[in-house]
């Protein structure tokens, strides 16, 4: 059994700041890729922004230059420090590991979802 255990999110006002956390637990050999996706009231799910376990980044454009993703392998956690925000990214943020690698194969995982709620 593998989990994905989000934190982080809550109310901030516009121009402020949050920082998610998602740590991944159970019998894990390795991680793929990690990353964010948001799901705003009535709209489709959508990524946020990704990171592979060597590092590379990519993020959507609406959130480029606000948003930084990074991981630490060790400790299967993946965090989403977002800065500037701004109403229109109030949305259920969820995590999402693509390839969790056990010793009996590979499965992707999602987390339960984080409300962030910015208000103007």
């Amino acid at each position: 059994q593998v989990q994905l255990v989000e934190s982080g999110g809550g109310l901030v006002q516009a121009g402020g700041s949050l920082r998610l956390s998602c740590a991944a637990s159970g019998s894990i050999f390795a991680i793929n890729t990690m990353g964010w996706y948001r799901q705003a009231p009535g709209k489709q799910r959508e990524l946020v922004a990704s990171i592979t376990s060597g590092g590379s980044t990519n993020y959507a454009d609406s959130v480029k230059g606000r948003f930084t993703i990074s991981r630490d392998n060790a400790k299967y956690t993946v965090y989403l420090q977002m800065n500037s925000l701004k109403p229109e990214d109030t949305a259920v943020y969820y995590c999402n590991a693509d390839r969790v690698f056990l010793f009996s194969g590979y499965l992707e995982v999602w987390g339960q979802g984080t409300l962030v709620t910015v208000s103007s």
